[in-house]
């Protein structure tokens, strides 16, 4: 029997071994942690239900089709709730009606919001949309393709989808097309945010990241988005996926450039090797990269490489248990800063923490009663900083940022904020880089630029090792959980084929 090893229990690992599991193959999925979900995992403290990372639900299309396939339901596994409004976006540190735009999911009512702001940008609401419907329908077969040499560049949906890449311009500067108030611009743009990157030289490609929201939803998984996980999980055990968690890989042995194992200490620390076939990687790539797979077997993503690659942003985050419930705080609001462009710098050069820091919150309590005990809410704060560089301590900063951050989260309407937190948790860049193993803390993994997208992405076919698959953030198409799950979708297909087992992508 084919055996295949999968590394880290994240969405992609996840989806790839219940997909691969279709094959027939024996499937073995380690994990480090105790828990499935990487850095979509839960946090359970004290009766709260926090995620981790994720908390937005995007075009759950993509998670429900692997599902069918492999003959469940998963609307049935996960009751989820589509938002309306999807959020609210606020401005600077102003606490009024008139400095929000509330983004709805009808059209007409987002139209009538926007036109607060400006009635030109309110009539071009449909134009935007109605061209990156073709934008999306356009790029989709790409992102749904793996990318293995410089044909693929070449084949016809690319040249088909050219005209919409338009690589000269930004987000920002695509949407000024549509739209002449920055406010407004930025309620389109600030989604580059999943991907770790500034609207202003994030790729004008992104612009489909709005689009996604509008026309397919944001969506509440009940219990959050770690209860996709949780559901993966089951359904994979139910399929005979062989789960370890609390198993840690050490390395990989290999027959030539072929990799043929799995170095592994399990859960009483003893260390052994499990053989593989092939095996599926789904962990952060640079750090895999460089404590898992030696340099000279790296031809293409060697340790100087990885060094002059760029990557994302990171995130300060808060996960706060409340006494009591804020009914007039959204599911979802983003609180950006005044001077946005001057707070994505900050980020950007990573040699100080943002003056004017820009924040989300997540106050999910109001749709979802599970998250807390009776009486109780939740609060998810995230807050955009640079990945660790060096410049900032953040043993030293982290009591002062935290209190920066409560005083302005009672500035929004909060008041009585820190005299309801009953349960607290803080996550810092230093917290993802040793805790989840994330390279520098960067959250988003590499970063979405054209130089690191498509071909020029680390291969779901693994260039540098023979039988080694990438799914995941670092891998085509990039960061974010419909694209995750895509990656897990095409490296299983990849895989399936070189081993000539039967396809996983095909209807139960």
């Amino acid at each position: 029997m084919t055996e295949i090893v999968v590394v880290g229990a994240g969405p992609g690992g996840l989806a790839s071994a219940m997909l691969l599991a279709r094959t027939g193959a024996k499937v073995t999925l380690l994990e480090r942690l105790p828990t499935v979900g990487g850095r979509s995992r839960a946090l359970k403290k004290d009766g709260f239900t926090f995620d981790t990372g994720p908390t937005f639900f995007l075009y759950p299309q993509i998670l429900a089709e692997i599902f069918a396939w492999c003959g469940f339901d998963l609307h049935d596994d996960v009751p989820m709730t589509r938002l309306d409004p999807l959020y609210d976006l606020r401005f600077g540190l102003k606490n009024s009606r008139e400095d929000m735009l509330r983004i709805h999911a009808d059209p007409v009512k987002l139209a009538e919001e926007i036109a607060k702001f400006s009635p030109h940008d309110a009539a071009n609401v449909s134009k935007f949309l109605a061209e990156n419907t073709q934008k999306f329908e356009a790029f989709s077969p790409i992102l749904q393709r793996p990318f293995s040499g410089v044909a693929d560049l070449f084949k016809a949906d690319m040249l088909k989808a050219l005209p919409w890449l338009a690589p000269w311009r930004s987000v920002d500067a695509d949407l000024s097309r549509f739209f002449n108030d920055p406010r407004v611009r930025l309620a389109f743009s600030f989604q580059s945010k999943y991907l770790g990157m500034s609207p202003f030289n994030c790729p004008s490609l992104f612009t489909i990241l709005a689009y996604l929201e509008h026309a397919y939803g944001v969506w509440h998984p009940t219990g959050g988005c770690n209860a996709l996980m949780h559901a993966m999980e089951r359904r994979a055990r139910a399929m005979g996926v062989e789960i370890k968690l609390n198993h840690a890989v050490q390395g990989f042995t290999y027959a030539g450039r072929r990799v043929s194992g799995v170095q592994v200490r399990d859960a009483a620390g003893q260390a052994h090797t499990l053989k593989a076939d092939a095996v599926v990687l789904n962990a952060d790539f640079a750090h895999a990269m460089q404590q898992l797979i030696p340099n000279e077997r790296r031809a293409r993503w060697h340790d100087a490489k990885l060094a002059k690659s760029k990557y994302s942003c990171s995130t300060f985050m808060l996960y706060l248990g409340l006494k009591g419930r804020y009914d007039d705080l959204a599911h979802h609001t983003i609180c950006l800063a005044d001077d946005y462009q001057a707070n994505l710098a900050d980020i950007t050069a990573g040699t100080r923490l943002p003056v004017e820091p820009s924040l989300y919150m997540q106050n999910a309590s109001i749709t979802d009663a599970t998250l807390a005990p009776k009486g109780y809410s939740t609060l998810y704060v995230l807050v955009p900083v640079a990945h660790e560089n060096g410049h900032i301590d953040w043993a030293k900063e982290t009591p002062g940022f935290r209190d920066r951050i409560v005083r302005r989260l009672q500035d929004l309407g909060l008041k009585d904020l820190p005299e309801r937190i009953v349960q607290e948790t803080v996550m810092t860049p230093t917290g993802w880089r040793e805790d989840l193993q994330v390279f520098n803390g960067a959250t988003f993994n590499l970063a979405h630029t054209l130089d690191q997208m498509l071909l020029f992405r680390p291969h779901n076919r693994f260039e540098d090792v023979d039988g080694m698959y990438l799914v995941g953030g670092g891998t085509h198409p990039g960061s974010g959980l419909p694209v995750i799950f895509e990656s897990a979708k095409m490296s299983s297909q990849l895989l399936a084929d070189d081993l000539h087992l039967p396809s996983p992508l095909r209807a139960a």
